[in-house]
């Protein structure tokens, strides 16, 4: 499996990016942290970032649905909407420990190559649409976004920025650095 990962803040438009990518035949990855969360509010917790343990239930799907990619795609070029990185991210943002399995998990990603060198980094759009998942601030995102990029850097990931735009044109820019997507 050849993984990609598409990361920048709240709202930055990863999820419209992933769902074209899987509407032109591309394998993708759902983020975790936006699963959790809907999981978690429908069993009655309004805000289940605030209770103990929610980046390591994050994680743990994040790396459950690694495996299942790695599985059933071969050589082929997946696609990931986050990843443990961005983990780390939300973690210090929520001013939590990083628990030891995070801390780990990194290590073998810096380590054993789990993910492509080149991560996608998709730049804020002009504004954020609140969800029952999303409740950051603009001001709030561009902070955020900071905290991702320190961390994809700090493990020695390559930045690749995509614009604001068309999605059409973001998902082209994407796909011109994968190879054997096919455009």
């Amino acid at each position: 499996m050849r993984g990609y990962i598409l990361t920048g803040t709240p709202g930055a438009g990863k999820t419209a990016v992933l769902r074209l990518l899987e509407a032109r035949g591309h394998r993708v990855v759902a983020e975790a942290a936006t699963d959790v969360i809907a999981l978690e509010q429908a069993l009655g917790r309004p805000e289940p970032w605030t209770g103990p343990g929610f980046p390591g239930r994050v994680l743990d799907l994040q790396l459950r649905r690694e495996r299942w990619a790695r599985q059933a795609a071969g050589d082929e070029a997946v696609f990931f909407d986050r990843s443990p990185v961005c983990t780390l991210a939300l973690t210090r943002w929520l001013g939590l420990a990083v628990a030891p399995a995070l801390t780990a998990e990194l290590a073998r990603i810096a380590t054993g190559r789990v993910y492509q060198p080149e991560v996608f980094f998709l730049r804020q759009q002009d504004r954020i649409e609140p969800t029952a998942a999303r409740r950051i601030s603009y001001a709030d995102s561009l902070a955020f976004e900071r905290l991702h990029e320190r961390a994809y850097r700090k493990l020695g990931f390559r930045l690749t920025e995509i614009p604001p735009g068309p999605l059409g044109t973001r998902v082209d820019q994407v796909l011109a650095e994968v190879p054997g997507t096919g455009r």
